[in-house]
């Protein structure tokens, strides 16, 4: 199980974004959020985290 960038939940299943991870349900919804609705704007700035690079020691 790992965490999830998103909801922030342990979940077995989802997608790898370098080495961040996104759960099936997120990915889903933030699929299938209209661009004018306000939870997108949460989805966006969730997924920064993406960009962020981490030293693996």
């Amino acid at each position: 199980m790992e965490k999830c960038i998103v909801c922030d939940e342990a979940q077995k299943y989802g997608i790898h974004l370098y080495t961040s991870f996104i759960c099936t349900d997120c990915e889903k919804a933030m699929i299938n959020t209209d661009p004018t609705d306000p939870t997108y704007k949460y989805f966006i700035n969730q997924l920064k985290v993406v960009t962020e690079s981490k030293i693996m020691s």
